[in-house]
């Protein structure tokens, strides 16, 4: 049953952004009176649609992907004075510009439109960037960095968040990551070089951030749900030690061996106590005790103007262009694992989960696919936007068009990489799927 929510979901999500991707394309041709004659949902024989003036509107039988195909788009098709060929080279680079711009678009609108109802943001968003827990023998414990360490400054960023911290973290890997931490009255600049997650294909350093801890959660059935513990509830010590990561917590599970522990949590401003019964988990092939609760930074929300949240939309989705783009260059430098890429099969466990979660998850992940899609497709590759582009300035430069076998002969070798992408992608999927 979820497998089939999680392709539905898939089929939701991926729909959408075909639409608003090649409708970026349709409108873009219609501007310059270039005859549209199939906009497809989806590739291979027709299923089912509609005729509107010159434009076959259909959606096909393989759901992944779709096209708009316009009149004199290949240089083999007969030459038409509406044809795409036909018209100036800087008319075609916004036609095709136009698909991932649009995508772009959406993302922003996305996250505007969720800003407006429920803007969330970190307790420990706006303060310094303070080390709450260092792990025993990682990159940050070698480098000498303490738990109460204060990050001043992250390569060239002086007074960074948290957030500016691990965005730097996660495409350093084996790469020495300079960092100044203030330690009382001292300034100590350090070099942490964070090892790459094997799971994850991404860098660690081996620290947390010290913050305040809520209840993200509850697992059913173990003993936190049955003490009355609830979602959002503030964790405030565990056996008298002060909570300020979840590190502290698994660490108290693990000394006290499965004895009780004592819980204080604040709820509504209001303090209470409650002994809590662990129990022994088997996550992963990994053991450890768990209270059963599911541990998250604290959040605080709430509502954005409009303009306010389209300013805020925007540059969060800058920030994601920019890490995407940052991803791919480590990854080419290896710096990070293409384990890291999710595929298709990824992306539909992500779908079903957000829509099980509810419409604001669901469409917070819409907007991060959206601008995942968009960036993808202006990737400089043959046969994507991207490439179509890169030939188009190429020609544009050069004032004259290039030969139809180069482009036969670039636009075959761009879709057997792409092919080679999309195994992979699938491929590596799978593998984290399987056990082992």
């Amino acid at each position: 049953m979820v497998l089939f929510e999680n392709i539905w979901w898939l089929l939701v999500l991926i729909g959408v952004m075909i639409i608003i991707h090649e409708l970026g394309h349709y409108w873009a041709a219609r501007l310059f009176d270039i005859r549209v004659d199939t906009f497809s949902i989806g590739f291979g024989p027709r299923l089912f649609g509609f005729q509107k003036g010159e434009t076959d509107f259909r959606v096909a039988w393989i759901p992944l992907g779709g096209y708009v195909r316009m009149a004199g788009e290949q240089p083999t098709d007969e030459p038409d004075p509406r044809g795409f060929l036909s018209k100036p080279r800087w008319q075609r680079l916004i036609v095709v510009f136009a698909g991932p711009a649009m995508n772009v678009i959406l993302a922003v609108a996305l996250l505007a439109g969720l800003y407006m109802v429920r803007y969330p943001k970190l307790a420990s968003a706006q303060g310094p960037a303070t080390i709450g827990y260092v792990k025993p023998n990682s990159p940050a414990a070698e480098a000498g960095v303490q738990a109460g360490d204060v990050i001043v400054q992250v390569e060239d960023e002086a007074n960074p968040t948290w957030e500016d911290v691990l965005l730097r973290e996660v495409v350093s890997a084996n790469r020495a990551l300079p960092i100044v931490i203030q330690r009382g009255a001292e300034r100590l600049p350090m070099m942490v070089t964070p090892e790459i997650d094997p799971k994850a294909g991404v860098g660690l350093a081996g620290w947390a951030e010290k913050t305040e801890i809520e209840v993200g959660g509850l697992v059913p059935g173990l003993d936190a749900e049955k003490k009355g513990l609830q979602k959002g509830d503030l964790l405030v010590s565990i056996n008298g030690q002060p909570i300020t990561t979840v590190y502290q917590i698994h660490e108290v599970l693990r000394q006290t061996s499965g004895a009780p522990v004592t819980l204080l949590y604040r709820r509504n401003g209001q303090d209470a106590t409650v002994q809590i019964q662990p129990k022994m988990s088997d996550q992963s092939g990994a053991q450890r005790w768990m209270i059963g609760v599911e541990l998250a930074p604290r959040m605080i929300y709430s509502r954005l103007s409009p303009a306010a949240a389209i300013k805020e939309s925007v540059k969060q989705n800058a920030k994601g262009a920019t890490l995407i783009y940052q991803f791919l260059h480590a990854i080419i430098e290896r710096r990070s694992s293409p384990k890291s890429l999710e595929g298709p099969i990824r992306i539909a466990q992500l779908s079903g989960e957000a829509a099980r979660e509810g419409p604001m998850s669901f469409v917070n992940l819409m907007a991060t696919v959206s601008l995942n899609l968009a960036i993808f497709n202006l990737l400089p590759i043959p046969i994507l936007d991207g490439g179509v582009i890169l030939l188009l300035l190429i020609e544009i430069l050069i004032r004259r068009d290039l030969s139809l076998s180069l482009k036969e002969t670039v636009f075959k070798l761009g879709f057997v990489f792409l092919m080679m992408v999309v195994v992979f992608v699938l491929y590596n999927d799978i593998s984290k799927i399987l056990p082992g």
